[in-house]
């Protein structure tokens, strides 16, 4: 994402604009300038309180456009971004070349559950193509998220402690760098890039196909149950006595839920604070409904309820918000959660808090996800037991609010955590923040890469990594 150029680097937008036809007749997509319908349409994020004005947006009709387009901004002094679905927004402050990857909808899936997918395509394509083979994709809690985003960063869905890190289950990626080379990486082929794309984020270039294997699966025993918020401290406590008891075949999250008053949202959420407890298990119905037994006790249920769901109904068991909208993330991990820990959490958000988040959120970890299923990756922070998250909105009359309850969030909970964050969670282009995401050997490795991959500083999300001169901070 871009902010608005400044009149002086106006000047710059107006002579690269008028070579933008140059790249325009390269393309089998097409070029989108400021002002078009198009343009508007595909450089708006879902975030929405990102600001992004890119001088162009490219809409790639193959991979070769995206490298006419990379080589494109290497002659023209530009960055580039690349948006599918637009989630994981962040800002850039040069002027940038954007590539839209939405129509790069490639899908085929083999009998024995091998995948091929181009870079516009959501987990629910795959998920709904997948299903009357006998088989899912390991998505996120969002259906709706684009699938290399999510691969590229790792990615924890909700049956992750079962199956582990979804991005183990790439199997090779077709990507061009940012010299505009069209490059193929497998555990064989350029493996050192493979190695970074899976959990690098777009640090090493823009993915326009990626491979990887389904698990057999069709169904689940799940849900969500919405307690009432008086029960908030009771309900967080016996989650965490019960997570650290549940098998592998176990995933969970829990949620303080502050949902507005507003379409959509169910009257016994709408404007009050509850408690969601997620929850999904993989394997006999009855084994999942008794261990689930000890959470579905703890309080007053409002709302939800659990049972055997089909695998394509996996986005209903978070049930994330679909519409764009101005959101703000935190987020860190925790290597435990005493009783102190969760107590911390009531004062600072709990239902007597003055706390304008929507959302704060702890992940269930452990299980696979702190197994390698397929080799070394940039994928870090294995270890952590639990994951907390913050969202809220950026917007006024309580964008301040929500950056300083947030901040105040994060710091309660600090005796608790080391402060790192997983790579999907709260995008940023900001270095600090970026330090937080791998351990410092992966960070290393990622900056050479980079440096390797883009010697020009074309791709914009390389350019933290590329800076290397912060990662001996502290």
């Amino acid at each position: 994402m871009t902010t608005q150029l400044t009149p002086q680097s106006a000047a710059e937008h107006g002579a690269v604009a008028a070579t933008l036809q140059a790249l325009a007749a390269q393309l089998t997509g097409a070029l989108h300038l400021p002002g078009d319908a198009r343009y508007t349409e595909l450089a708006t994020p879902w975030n929405v309180a990102v600001a992004n004005t890119p001088v162009a947006v490219v809409e790639a009709g193959s991979p070769a456009d995206v490298a006419a387009a990379l080589r494109f901004a290497g002659a023209h002094q530009l960055q580039v971004s690349v948006q599918a679905t637009g989630h994981g927004a962040v800002a850039h402050h040069r002027p940038t070349l954007q590539i839209s990857t939405r129509a790069l909808r490639e899908l085929t899936i083999s009998p024995t559950g091998a995948v091929r997918a181009g870079a516009g395509l959501q987990w629910s394509d795959v998920i709904e193509a997948a299903a009357p083979l006998g088989y899912a994709g390991l998505a996120g809690s969002a259906p709706g998220v684009g699938v290399v985003g999510f691969l590229t960063g790792g990615g924890i869905g909700p049956v992750a402690r079962t199956y582990g890190v979804s991005s183990d289950y790439v199997t090779a990626f077709d990507v061009v760098t940012g010299d505009g080379e069209l490059r193929r990486a497998t555990a064989t082929e350029n493996p050192a890039l493979f190695w970074g794309l899976r959990g690098g984020k777009g640090a090493l270039g823009f993915v326009t196909a990626v491979e990887f294997d389904l698990v057999p699966l069709t169904e689940l025993f799940g849900g969500c149950l919405y307690f009432d918020g008086a029960d908030a401290a009771p309900v967080l406590h016996a989650w965490r006595e019960w997570t650290p008891t549940l098998p592998e075949q176990a995933t969970s999250s829990i949620a303080l839920m502050r949902l507005p008053a507003m379409p959509g949202v169910p009257e016994p959420l709408a404007g009050k604070v509850t408690v969601a407890v997620r929850y999904a298990w993989v394997g006999d119905p009855d084994d999942g409904s008794a261990a689930f037994a000890p959470m579905a006790a703890a309080g007053r249920v409002v709302l939800g309820g659990v049972g055997v769901l089909p695998y394509t109904a996996i986005g209903s068991i978070h049930n994330d918000p679909v519409d764009p909208m101005p959101t703000a993330e935190a987020a860190t991990l925790l290597q435990t959660l005493p009783v102190d820990a969760v107590d911390a959490l009531m004062a600072a958000a709990g239902p007597d808090a003055p706390c304008p988040q929507v959302i704060v959120e702890l992940r269930h970890l452990g299980g696979a996800i702190g197994r390698q299923q397929s080799g070394a990756s940039a994928f870090s922070f294995r270890d952590a037991a639990y994951s907390l998250l913050t969202i809220g909105i950026a917007a006024p009359p309580v964008v301040d609010a929500t950056h300083a309850s947030s901040a105040a969030i994060l710091a309660a909970l600090a005796p608790w955590s080391d402060g790192s964050c997983l790579p999907n969670f709260h995008a940023t282009s900001d270095p600090g923040q970026i330090k937080r995401k791998y351990d410092p050997a992966t960070l290393a490795r990622l900056a050479t890469l980079a440096t390797t991959y883009d010697p020009h500083g074309v791709v914009a999300d390389a350019a933290p990594f590329r800076d290397a001169a912060w990662m001996h901070e502290g």
